[in-house]
């Protein structure tokens, strides 16, 4: 029998978890060949997206793909972004979500829960560097 990998089953997982709490779900995106964005917004090989009910329509997360239309500065698109691409899903309000390392098309990612901005994934605090108050994502390893 064919293994299904989790990193779908948690996409969603995380995505309903914001519904749930009132928060927009984000996912960061690595853009290959096989990821459908309007190219305009990708930076350094990136894009993040809005995938809330309010910002995008038709939206499936599927084992394979994430598909949606939204509109970009105005103009309708259609997205297709293979789940092997998402580097991550995350609250924009408090960045908590899940980090995944992207390994090539294909490859399902791996995925790494990321920790609230000001915590260790040991759950202790630590300083907070100044910045503009703005959630990021990043990979604990």
């Amino acid at each position: 029998m064919k293994e299904v990998p989790t990193t779908p089953y948690l996409i969603r997982a995380i995505w309903e978890w914001c519904i749930d709490c009132g928060v927009t779900p984000y996912v960061a995106v690595k853009v290959d060949s096989a990821t459908r964005v309007p190219m305009e917004y990708v930076r350094n090989g990136e894009i993040v997206l809005n995938v809330s009910p309010d910002a995008t329509r038709n939206l499936k997360i599927g084992n394979d793909l994430i598909q949606f239309s939204a509109r970009f500065n105005g103009v309708s698109h259609e997205v297709s972004v293979p789940i092997a691409a998402v580097a991550g899903i995350f609250a924009k309000e408090n960045g908590q979500g899940l980090a995944f390392q992207t390994v090539g098309a294909g490859t399902a990612p791996t995925p790494t829960l990321v920790p609230p901005d000001g915590e260790d994934s040991d759950g202790g605090d630590k300083p907070r560097p100044p910045g503009n108050g703005r959630p990021k994502l990043q990979v604990v390893k």
